[in-house]
């Protein structure tokens, strides 16, 4: 297992959290399997920006993003060089710091925040 550090969100995860995540799965999939709802509105398949995440500690050691990946990153709010979608980013066997962003623009279901 490796650890995920999830910053305060004031609505998805208050008090922030560590869980211990599955190397091999999505930083999405990850914060799902421990409750914290991570907007995923195309359903993890790399068609939308809703799981932006900021990668404070430990982005180096994750995979390239994908060319349709980047593409769709350049629509993302508050976008950071160190931005992922969490459904595209596979965890390793290196810790992770993940901020959600206050604010995500949910495309397949506007005004849904």
């Amino acid at each position: 297992m490796t650890q995920i550090i999830v910053l305060p969100h004031e609505e998805l995860c208050p008090e922030g959290a560590v869980i211990e995540a599955t190397p091999g799965k999505s930083i999405c999939q990850n914060l799902l399997d421990h409750d914290i709802e991570l907007d995923h509105a195309c359903e993890m398949s790399c068609a939308c920006t809703t799981c932006h995440v900021i990668v404070r500690e430990g982005f180096a050691a994750l995979e390239d993003a994908s060319e349709t990946e980047e593409d769709l990153l350049d629509k993302a709010w508050g976008l950071e060089p160190n931005s992922r979608l969490g459904c595209q980013a596979v965890v390793n066997d290196t810790p992770l710091v993940v901020e959600i962003p206050k604010y995500s623009i949910n495309m397949a279901k506007e005004g849904h925040r």
